[in-house]
């Protein structure tokens, strides 16, 4: 990415909530008032930073990851296991009651071709489900958006962005998604007289055609904070979260779900995983973190009986090479493993083959699973859309769903 590229694609994130797709207003009428919406759900967090899957799952019968990482490997004894050759890191207890449940599948050795071990570009990448030499401006859930607008907005799904800012996945070329950390918070900032009195603009016309532009969706943006925010007054998550920025974000997202807000996407974050450096500490906090925010989440979703209709993906841009550097952390690799957590797996616990730490590919892992096979099936057999118009080829669907 040219810096040119990069300060515009900023620029357009920082616009954050005002950037909501026009359809959230024709919502308003028929949804206000109807009953509990119950459709498929699609949970997508992303760990940013290149998370280390080989200390995520541990291949604990693998000699050659105790050779390669004499300071860094989990110990044996210590690892929660997950079949014979692999298991969790101890910290992911959390996740560990999950897998037990079998509402979790571990799908390993997920990657592309030519990998690229830039943390922009990979993102990039990922993001926008591109192939390695290929750049796109919109993401694979904005097209997904797009798509489903090409006829009747009205009929579209929206996708919301638990964050500050949208990503680059969540933007469309038409329609982009709403980007939100709590619906009462952005209602309230909708609701003073300045703002209510430019949205009035939003027919008029305008020389500069930009300005009628903002106009229309500052409209917008008032009108659908206002659905967002009575909407979500049905339900209030009272589970007990961990007071973390990250599990208020699930928090967040559990109760726009139960409440029956007509989303099909939700988008968040967990950052801090480019472990280079003393690696064992922090990436055992930030796994635990992140197991424990999940195992509540879950726990939420199950008993509110909302389990059932989502899918919860979790995936990181890249993985970290085999051997542990000479700072007692990792490198930036390439394949890596990823989750998968439903109340309705086709295939849970361990979904394919081991990582092969003897046939390397220049100290890396090798790919045998592309991350746009997981996309095409999400797409396919649970959203029920066309996932080759949405990512622009066919990929193999997987069976975990």
């Amino acid at each position: 990415m040219n810096r040119r590229k990069f300060i515009k694609r900023s620029a357009l994130a920082s616009a954050g909530t005002m950037l909501i797709p026009g359809f959230l207003k024709a919502y308003e009428a028929a949804q206000m008032n109807s009953p509990i919406n119950h459709h498929k759900k699609l949970i997508v967090i992303q760990l940013s930073g290149g998370n280390d899957g080989l200390n995520t799952v541990v291949p604990f019968r693998n000699d050659v990851y105790y050779e390669l990482r004499p300071r860094l490997a989990v110990p044996k004894n210590k690892v929660l296991k997950l079949n014979d050759e692999l298991g969790f890191n101890p910290v992911l207890s959390g996740l560990k009651s999950i897998y037990d449940q079998g509402w979790l599948s571990v799908v390993n050795n997920v990657g592309y071709p030519n990998p690229d071990r830039s943390h922009f570009r990979s993102m990039d990448i990922w993001q926008t489900a591109s192939n390695a030499d290929q750049y796109l401006t919109t993401g694979w859930l904005g097209r997904y958006l797009d798509a489903e607008c090409a006829n009747d907005c009205r009929t579209a799904h929206e996708v919301i962005e638990v964050d500050d800012t949208l990503s680059l996945a969540t933007k469309g070329a038409r329609i982009k998604g709403l980007a939100l950390t709590n619906p009462h918070k952005l209602y309230k900032s909708t609701q003073n007289d300045g703002l209510k009195m430019l949205a009035k603009q939003k027919n008029a016309h305008h020389h500069d055609s930009n300005v009628s532009y903002l106009y229309k969706t500052l409209a917008e943006t008032v009108s659908s904070a206002e659905y967002i925010h009575k909407k979500a007054k049905v339900y209030n998550s009272k589970a007990n979260y961990p007071r973390n920025a990250f599990a208020q974000r699930l928090k967040t997202i559990a109760s726009l779900v139960t409440s029956g807000i007509d989303t099909k996407v939700y988008y968040a974050e967990m950052t801090g995983f480019d472990t280079h450096v003393q690696q064992q500490r922090r990436q055992e906090r930030l796994l635990k973190t992140y197991a424990d925010a999940m195992k509540v989440f879950v726990d939420d979703l199950k008993q509110n009986n909302r389990l059932d209709e989502v899918l919860i993906l979790t995936f990181s841009e890249f993985g970290r090479r085999v051997k542990q550097n000479a700072s007692n952390g990792t490198d930036h690799g390439t394949a890596n493993n990823l989750f998968v957590i439903g109340g309705k797996l086709q295939k849970a616990g361990v979904y394919n083959e081991s990582p092969n730490l003897k046939d390397l590919d220049k100290g890396d892992l090798k790919y045998s699973i592309d991350f746009r096979s997981v996309y095409a099936t999400l797409l396919d057999k649970h959203l029920k859309v066309n996932d080759q118009k949405i990512l622009g080829k066919n990929f193999e669907k997987l069976k975990f769903v």
